[in-house]
């Protein structure tokens, strides 16, 4: 595949999740480097975070990176689930705050936001990471596992002890069409009782039902409903195709996810890398 940015800068504001704050994005074309986070309100010098395993942190409730003076950057999976599918591989993400706009909670905007300046191919290839053999990671009763597959196929299971979220699967081979049809849309979501939880630890500060599904006892509290039955499962391989993403290359393969999350996804991705440097 071909390295791609964009054909020109692009802005983009919105509120963050966890701080309420507002915030200002700044895509900038790249013609190389890979992807780039850039925090324009920090001193020069200290402010560059680069996309790299080396760098994620904090992986509890979404994916960050910091760099080595502590200059971080938080909930990036749903702008690197956009940047995966698009085939982005250099690109300077200027931002004037500590996380990225959260848009209606889904990768929907971001998919916009790029294609409304379209794509720009560059020289240089870069090189699949190829499953050819089974691997798995496990934690608990959380389960990854990768098999040989010609296309980029994942199959999801969550199963949650509630009484609403029970178990959800679902498969998708991937591809532009297929993302935006049935994975672009699907929105972050959580359950009514940690939401006081949340806000006390100064979390969840901008979450709102415009950006966030609220699981409840027997149904969900957003008016409109929900996009999909199955919408949970839905984000979750959003999130998975984003936490990956943090290898920056595109992947041939068939990953199995079972429970998994942010964490263990991350894990993947170092077992990923390993595979490639042996």
């Amino acid at each position: 595949m071909k390295r791609k940015t964009l054909n020109k800068a692009v802005q983009y504001s919105g509120i963050g999740l966890h701080k309420g704050e507002g915030i200002k994005m700044n895509l900038v074309p790249a013609e190389t480097g890979g992807i780039v986070f850039k925090r324009v309100d920090l001193e020069a010098g200290k402010n560059i975070i680069l996309l790299n395993l080396e760098n994620t942190f904090d992986l509890t409730r979404g994916t960050n990176l910091k760099n080595e003076f502590g200059a971080a950057i938080y909930t990036i999976e749903h702008f690197l689930s956009a940047l995966y599918i698009l085939e982005i591989t250099d690109l300077v993400i200027e931002l004037d705050g500590n996380e990225l706009p959260i848009g209606d909670g889904s990768a929907s905007i971001f998919l916009k936001v790029i294609e409304s300046v379209g794509i720009k191919e560059l020289e240089e290839n870069v090189d699949e990471i190829v499953i050819k053999e089974p691997l798995s990671l496990t934690l608990g009763d959380k389960h990854i596992v990768a098999l040989p597959f010609d296309g980029y196929k994942i199959t999801y299971t969550i199963k949650f002890d509630h009484t609403f979220l029970k178990s959800q699967m679902l498969e998708v081979i991937l591809n532009k069409e297929s993302y935006k049809n049935e994975i672009a849309n699907a929105r972050t979501f959580g359950f009514d009782y940690e939401v006081d939880y949340l806000k006390k630890n100064n979390l969840a500060l901008g979450g709102t039902l415009d950006n966030a599904i609220v699981v409840k006892e027997d149904g969900v509290l957003n008016p409109d409903g929900l996009r999909y039955e199955d919408e949970f499962v839905r984000h979750k391989i959003l999130d998975l195709i984003g936490d990956l993403k943090v290898l920056n290359r595109p992947i041939k393969g068939h990953i199995i996810a079972i429970k998994a999350g942010h964490a263990l996804d991350i894990e993947f991705a170092k077992l990923l890398k390993n595979q490639e440097e042996k």
